[in-house]
């Protein structure tokens, strides 16, 4: 069969399949389950600052409840501190030691401080590198586009001169240059941009006139997004490209990789399909290599990228105008 190493951040991997921050990460014998059917990697689930905090106040309203009736209330409870991020931490370590495979954390915070110390408590857990995941919704209507850019370099900034373990930075598809953006984060000492974080949109219900919320899985037709921007970011940056949001298949792992993707992310087929349909995909992409004709990933890798393939502007306007004129 073909050979499927990849290198992504500068580690090793025996396959592209990287299993995305999810809720398989939570248990080890799933970890364990993913890494036996294939994975290369894994992302654990993010560590969020917002959650620590949520959870901080519940502990502080839990014990303060009551503490006031009596006198001798101040001795219902032993003196306690909230753990904050060190259950997750723990869980991080426990993962790492579980399996052989690479195993990178994912950290959202909030404040500029918090990104710096959790950076560096999970850097410390012995991951072999860490994903920022700039999970964020600007909805300040006075903050212009270029101030919240730059608080996303200045943050990046910060991580990379922290840690010693390699940083990669989960992006949004919502900025007005995003490649002018991955440039600016090469220049700060990024690894690889995952392209792209699937933001989870809030519904309206109509009969109650109240908010939504539902996890809803991906499809293989969100694919086509990411794609476009591993293929225009292919040999214009020296990051490597981790494809997220849409890879279901094999057939979507090869395509990753012929737009110029180092690896691909994956959750929602998982959680479809089981675990062990990492070795279905796995299989499915070599065999696609044999049939080709190719040994290694590096063979046919950015062969259809905007820098290698027979239409370099069908990436770009020129694919609307055609489909627009052609339109009966």
């Amino acid at each position: 069969m073909a050979n499927v190493k990849t290198t992504y951040m500068g580690v090793q991997l025996k396959s592209p399949l990287v299993v995305a921050a999810s809720s398989i990460s939570s248990y080890v014998d799933r970890v364990q389950m993913a890494e036996s059917a294939g994975a290369g990697a894994l992302v654990i689930r993010s560590l969020f600052e917002e959650q620590i905090q949520i959870d901080s106040l519940k502990m502080e309203e839990t014990l303060a409840t009551g503490a006031e009736s009596f006198a001798e209330a101040t001795s219902y409870f032993p003196d306690m501190e909230y753990g904050g991020s060190k259950e997750h931490l723990m869980w991080v370590q426990k993962t790492r030691k579980a399996t052989s495979m690479p195993v990178f954390a994912s950290l959202n915070a909030v404040s500029p401080g918090a990104w710096t110390a959790y950076a560096k408590q999970l850097a410390d857990t012995g991951v072999d590198g860490l994903e920022v995941n700039f999970y964020a919704v600007p909805t300040d209507l006075d903050k212009p586009a270029d101030e919240i850019e730059k608080m996303l370099f200045d943050i990046v900034e910060s991580v990379v001169s922290t840690v010693s373990v390699p940083v990669a930075v989960k992006l949004s598809p919502f900025y007005t240059s995003p490649a002018n953006v991955v440039k600016e984060l090469e220049q700060r000492g990024v690894k690889a941009v995952v392209m792209f974080n699937r933001f989870l949109q809030p519904d309206i219900d109509p009969d109650t006139e109240t908010l939504v919320n539902e996890m809803i899985l991906s499809s293989s037709s969100e694919l086509k997004l990411p794609l476009r921007w591993a293929a225009i970011l292919y040999g214009r940056t020296s990051l490597d490209i981790a494809v997220n949001t849409g890879v279901h298949t094999g057939r979507d792992a090869v395509k990753a990789v012929l737009a110029g993707a180092s690896v691909v992310q994956v959750a929602s087929t998982l959680l479809q399909n089981g675990i062990p349909y990492l070795s279905t995909m796995l299989l499915d992409l070599q065999s696609w290599m044999d049939e080709k004709g190719y040994e290694s990933l590096e063979d046919f890798r950015g062969n259809v990228s905007q820098k290698n393939c027979d239409d370099p502007f069908g990436f770009e306007r020129a694919q609307y105008v055609k489909l627009l004129s052609s339109t009966n």
